[in-house]
């Protein structure tokens, strides 16, 4: 993971608690690991896949808890720190690792995201980055809602001068099946406050969130 321009944590710490509850869940509730075990072993025995072969035999179970451990966000604080140095220049991070699914064929979509901001009265503990956007992307979405959720959560949560997002995923749903176009990469943005309304400061983030 790349820092650029990164504000020092200095100062009193405030830490607010973030739940998985402040996220929309698409009527998420509950894991029932047995029965989602159990209509795995369905699906795949429609799809005539033999599960009395000892290389198989267990994969319903696998198969269950994998889907669980994608599609349920896990807990953390949110940490700020009080702007004291008054720094108002960008603090981007990149290359934050992506895993999600898509919703409309349940297969995974890989990548990285590059989440940045302009501070004001507070500036976020640098983990954190990293954290919330594995939190919007254990879920099944689309590539263009996670890049806004991810903008949005941090917008209301530090109230900076300006937040960028942009995410650049390679689709297996597109590179697997259907179009079966290897290589391909989406990429998507969302930018907010300052860096939607000022050209040079979307144009300096832009540029720097997409160079190689």
């Amino acid at each position: 993971m790349n820092a650029i321009a990164v504000a020092e944590e200095t100062g009193a710490s405030t830490t607010y608690p973030l739940r998985p509850r402040v996220v929309p869940d698409h009527g998420r509730g509950d894991v029932d690991v047995e029965a989602a075990e159990r209509a795995a072993a369905d699906l795949l025995t429609a799809l005539g896949l033999d599960l009395t072969h000892e290389n198989l035999v267990d994969t319903p179970g696998r198969m269950a808890r994998a889907l669980a451990e994608l599609t349920r966000p896990e807990e953390f604080d949110l940490t700020t720190f009080a702007n004291d140095e008054g720094y108002d220049e960008l603090v981007l991070v990149r290359d934050i690792p992506v895993r999600s699914l898509c919703e409309h064929h349940m297969l995974p979509f890989v990548g990285v995201a590059h989440v940045g901001y302009l501070p004001d009265r507070r500036i976020l503990g640098l983990s954190k980055f990293a954290r919330m956007v594995e939190l919007h992307a254990r879920r099944p979405q689309t590539q263009e809602r996670l890049t806004k959720t991810v903008a949005d959560h941090l917008e209301r949560e530090l109230r900076p001068a300006g937040v960028g997002v942009v995410v650049e995923a390679e689709h297996t749903c597109m590179t697997l099946r259907g179009a079966r176009a290897p290589g391909t990469r989406t990429l998507t943005s969302t930018v907010l406050g300052r860096l939607r309304e000022d050209p040079s400061s979307r144009a300096e983030f832009l540029a720097l969130a997409r160079r190689p």
